[in-house]
């Protein structure tokens, strides 16, 4: 472990690459004051009489109204791109166009085959063959698509409580508890956790939006900290020990830490020992979710815990999502037997949702024990290893040509750093006409000159198949300046 990378051992962004970020949002926002003027004398052709007309009754929204209008806008034809395929390696994505500024989108009838470079298919399970796809078809003529009732009610079936026994089984816990929504496993239930006042949260400042919405909704007092940052983790625990809480200072009921096993904007792996440290020498409680992690770390695929060498005992909450490498849909949590009987009654997501597709629960159990080599063979076993061997070698070689390349060097979440928006767009385009599918990620879901392009890297992926991304994106690299480290 020793030896394994920093999550903040990349480059920052080159002063050169934020000046003209900053710059180039300058024009943009200058055009957009502009457009806007037109749309209000009726001059702009690419905003119809009707649409304005429409928007009359909507109420203005200020400063994100006017970025979805002359920002976002211009750049939907690079995301939300239809596909008509399972989302394996190679993937068919409907080719559209748009006559009035991306408004409104009509597909030409043409289709494109694209390496996929924007699922997360880690292992390579959502595949429209083999021993998976045949138990999930099985099982929709058994049970059906939906369950259609919520599991306190009449949607509790016999392949629920295996795929939960499969779970705890994989984890090596006592119990688990599974949804049929992997947001709603964070946003529904931190709630029924750390609900009401007295209680703190200490959040990493790149979790999901889901677990903000949920630390939001749980109504107790969050503090964010900086990213990986176990100085600064510990300095806020310290403060809340020595402080109380405010006003009365009295004693937290209960310190809550959130982390991720490994960050999807970020790339990097959570530096779970040193947080397990002080989340014992402070008496705190450890949330850790492992929606990207899970099946993705470890040499048998039990996720971050296993990656670093840790007890799964010594974290309190462990939650994942079933939506990655299980190729199917849905989340789980798991812990102690006091803890999953606990969610069984209070949690929202069991009370009022309807249960998982019988289907997808089974996608799920047939993936995991392929993972744990319960089919008889060790195929989950050389999934694992290629996704180990791919990650790795892409990374590599994405930063041997000069890129800055984000998170750690085991992470199969690849990020590019490319920071101007325009030539992040430009480089999404230009991969596409290569037959390359990534996706974009720039400001809110990243700082605003940290924009990048990324990629998640699957065991199904050939070698021949990654070399032609690597060289795609070299000759592109080189034709936008974006090799910074050079």
């Amino acid at each position: 472990m020793g030896g394994r990378k920093s999550s903040k051992d990349y480059e920052s962004t080159p002063f050169l690459a934020a000046w003209w970020t900053y710059l180039s949002l300058a024009i943009l926002i200058a055009f957009g004051y502009l457009r806007d003027f037109l749309r209000r004398i009726g001059l702009d052709k690419n905003h119809s009489a009707d649409e304005r007309k429409n928007m009359k009754e909507f109420v203005p929204v200020s400063f994100e109204s006017f970025v979805d209008r002359n920002i976002l806008k211009r750049v939907n034809h690079c995301v939300s791109r239809p596909i008509i395929s399972p989302p394996t390696v190679e993937v068919d994505v409907l080719e559209r166009t748009s006559d009035d500024g991306n408004w409104h989108f009509r597909l030409t009838g043409r289709k494109t085959r694209c390496i996929n470079l924007a699922s997360y298919n880690y292992l390579g399970f959502a595949e429209n063959e083999g021993p998976c796809v045949d138990a999930t078809a099985h099982a929709l003529q058994l049970y059906g698509a939906g369950v259609c009732s919520t599991r306190h009610e009449l949607g509790n079936y016999r392949i629920h409580e295996e795929l939960e026994r499969t779970t705890a089984r994989f984890l090596g816990v006592d119990d688990a508890i599974t949804f049929g929504m992997g947001f709603c496993t964070n946003s529904m239930n931190i709630p029924v956790l750390v609900g009401g006042k007295g209680c703190l949260i200490l959040s990493d400042e790149k979790n999901h939006a889901s677990i903000v919405l949920g630390a939001r909704l749980s109504g107790s007092v969050i503090k964010v900290f900086k990213h990986n940052d176990i100085d600064d983790l510990e300095e806020k625990l310290r403060e809340a020990i020595i402080n109380g809480r405010p006003k009365t200072h009295r004693a937290w009921r209960k310190i809550l830490i959130i982390v991720e096993g490994i960050y999807s904007m970020e790339g990097s792996i959570v530096k779970l020992l040193d947080v397990i440290r002080l989340k014992k020498k402070y008496g705190a409680y450890l949330y850790l979710d492992e929606a990207h992690s899970i099946g993705a770390l470890g040499e048998t695929g039990r996720g971050v815990t296993e990656y670093w060498g840790v007890d799964p005992g010594d974290v309190d909450i462990m939650m994942g999502t079933f939506t990655k490498s299980f190729g199917a849909a849905g989340g789980y949590i798991a812990g102690s037997k006091e803890l999953i009987n606990h969610l069984r009654a209070y949690s929202h997501s069991t009370l009022y949702a309807c249960s998982m597709s019988a289907p997808v629960a089974q996608q799920t159990i047939s993936s995991m024990k392929i993972i744990m080599g319960e089919d008889g063979t060790d195929k989950g076993k050389l999934r694992i290893a290629r996704l180990v061997t791919n990650t790795r070698y892409f990374r590599q070689r994405l930063r041997e040509m000069g890129f800055i390349v984000c998170g750690d060097d085991d992470s199969p979440v690849v990020p590019l750093l490319v920071c101007v928006p325009a030539k992040i767009l430009a480089l999404v385009e230009d991969l596409f006409e290569r037959n390359i599918a990534c996706a974009p990620a720039v400001f809110p879901a990243t700082p605003l000159t940290e924009g990048r392009i990324r990629m998640c890297i699957s065991a199904s992926h050939t070698r021949q198949m990654l070399d032609k991304v690597l060289d795609s994106i070299s000759e592109v690299g080189d034709r936008m300046q974006l090799k910074y480290s050079l």
